[in-house]
């Protein structure tokens, strides 16, 4: 069975404007199918963990949901709405993307990524975790399915 590299960027927002819930959606529905590449989390501490907390979602609930239900992106988003304790409002949103957008990686996770890719570490460099996990992700795409 193949492994796949999620694609999907953080930068990335559904139709609720919510960024990183479509990566999120993505990571642990390959999980769940067993066909997430390894050293991919299905749901780990960083930005999962950000998205889950801001939406006041219960993490072990939406997994749930994810591994029984297998949903299509919408009808997670659907679910996430029936939700009761869910914070969908402009300003939770407009703070979770803000601390999305705004997340610096520690200077060796950059310096590392910025190596990998043959990039040097200089003032044109993506300082923004977004950009460098981006690089991370298709790197790792291109040495499993391209290389």
């Amino acid at each position: 069975m193949s492994k796949i590299v999620p694609t999907i960027s953080s930068g990335v927002a559904g139709p609720m404007g919510v960024l990183h819930l479509p990566r999120f959606w993505q990571k642990v529905s390959l999980e769940v199918a067993g066909k997430l590449a390894d050293g991919y989390p299905g749901c780990g501490g960083g930005y999962d963990q950000m998205v889950l907390d801001a939406l006041g979602l219960d993490k072990a609930s939406t997994l749930e949901f994810i591994a029984q239900s297998k949903p299509t992106y919408p009808q997670l988003e659907a679910w996430i709405r029936s939700q009761p304790e869910v914070k969908l409002d402009q300003e939770s949103i407009n703070a979770i993307n803000a601390a999305i957008t705004g997340y610096i990686h520690a200077d060796e996770t950059r310096q590392a990524i910025l190596q990998a890719n043959g990039l040097s570490d200089g003032p044109e460099a993506p300082r923004d975790a977004i950009n460098l996990n981006n690089l991370d992700d298709w790197l790792e795409f291109h040495q499993s399915e391209i290389a």
